[in-house]
């Protein structure tokens, strides 16, 4: 039996429809599918300025026909209450509401109509069908975090039965709950690894640390999709030995759904066939292929809340091999939050921080996470936990290798934990300025 098919339509969700409606996008030719998708940008920002007093009120200077027209929204614009952002005709009892994680810093409950949420759940099967995966069938081994308050924790737990998956604990990483982890995977015939990147890093140093190959223990494994979490070269070569299958990357967001999800060769496909990816300079301009800026989405389909020029929050960069029907995610530099500003005026990634030292600390095994926070344009403090604490020789690389690659005078602090906090939702959040 589908289960996952009949749950969704049980709740109203029409995953037949949606399908079908994914089919025909997919048929339209390469020549024609620019102009489809212009089509629907008009017919979505029309539908919106028509239907939905917010979206009226907030692209009131609007042109759906010239594109550099329509603003750019932010979650900050969409902290509101949510009846206040619904079109009419939709209320809370016919959309899919949701909220997100709040790993931005900027939670907010928001809607989808049911057509636009069954039409993501078949983006989902569709993409897992390049990996031979059938949401139906194939058995998950599912690293997400779990409300912890009854209500949401039950629930959780009757969509994991529903979707055929086991959910392991990201807030518990300590070595006797992998060890428990490791005793399922020995006595369950799992298809696939799927959640946050750093919860299944730290269940591969566990194996490696065990001289432990997971699909020598669990032959049905075929692959490892990460997510929610940038995936760093390192930790990709670690997870595909230790693991011993293919690590695919996917970008999603609650709010939008599937972004973009690697195929077998390894591109990064952004979803075209139900979202329109740009990116945009600081100006709000569009940049060519090739070039980082911020990542700003519209949902083509969700009639029920606008998502239109939506800015996600993240930079990124489309590859120059791209086309209008198949957009490559060429890279996911992190968050726009995530900028360290520099006494001398200098920006830079905080994930720039995270890639010099990650290499040089976790060189003997001995660090299990860790964390960067900023404090002031010159002060910085490397949070971490470790069996032991970190060598003044390891210490002395790190601020040389900083000296390096960004700049002289600044100062870093060392503070060794038993353990690292994570978000309510069981993310890691690696960078963090409190300028």
């Amino acid at each position: 039996m589908k289960l996952f098919d009949l749950s969704l339509k049980l709740n109203g969700f029409p995953i037949k429809e949606a399908r079908k409606a994914l089919t025909s996008v997919q048929n339209i030719d390469d020549t024609d599918f620019e102009a489809c998708i212009n089509r629907k940008k008009e017919t979505i920002v029309n539908y919106h300025l028509e239907h939905n007093p917010f979206y009226k009120s907030f692209a009131k200077n609007a042109n759906p026909k010239d594109w550099n027209r329509i603003p750019v929204m932010t979650k900050r614009h969409l902290q509101q209450p949510l009846n206040h952002r619904l079109s009419e005709g939709f209320h809370i009892k016919n959309v899919h509401i949701h909220k997100t994680s709040g790993s931005s810093g900027d939670p907010f409950i928001f809607a989808k109509d049911k057509f636009c949420h069954a039409l993501t759940w078949a983006i989902f099967q569709d993409r897992f069908g390049w990996l031979d995966i059938d949401l139906n069938t194939s058995k998950q081994a599912r690293f997400y975090g779990i409300p912890l308050h009854k209500k949401g924790y039950y629930k959780e737990r009757i969509k994991d039965a529903l979707g055929n998956r086991f959910r392991f604990s990201v807030f518990d990483l300590s070595d006797e709950q992998l060890q428990k982890n490791l005793d399922k995977f020995k006595t369950t015939p799992f298809d696939y690894i799927n959640g946050y990147t750093s919860a299944i890093v730290q269940f591969a140093k566990f194996l490696k640390n065990e001289h432990v190959i997971l699909k020598h223990v669990c032959p049905s494994l075929k692959y490892c999709i990460v997510t929610s979490e940038i995936l760093f070269e390192t930790d990709k070569t670690l997870l595909e030995t230790q693991l011993g299958i293919p690590v695919i990357n996917e970008y999603g967001a609650a709010e939008l759904g599937l972004i973009a999800f690697q195929n077998k060769h390894q591109e990064w496909i952004v979803n075209s066939e139900e979202l329109l990816v740009e990116i945009l300079d600081d100006d709000d301009r569009i940049l060519p292929y090739g070039e980082e800026g911020r990542i700003v989405i519209t949902s083509l389909y969700n009639k029920a809340h606008p998502f239109i020029r939506y800015d996600l929050g993240d930079i990124a960069m489309l590859s120059k091999k791209s086309t209008p029907k198949k957009p490559i995610l060429e890279k996911l530099i992190g968050r726009t939050n995530d900028i360290a500003e520099l006494p001398s005026g200098k920006k830079a990634a905080g994930l720039t921080f995270y890639y010099i030292t990650k290499s040089i600390i976790e060189d003997d095994g001995n660090v299990k996470e860790f964390v960067i926070e900023q404090h002031t344009r010159s002060k910085f403090k490397i949070k971490y936990t470790s069996d032991k604490a970190l060598s003044s020789e390891n210490k002395k690389h790190i601020l040389t290798d900083i000296e390096t690659y960004l700049e002289k005078g600044l100062s870093v602090e060392f503070e060794k934990l038993d353990y690292i906090e994570r978000t309510k939702s069981g993310k890691l959040k690696q960078f963090r300025s409190f300028l």
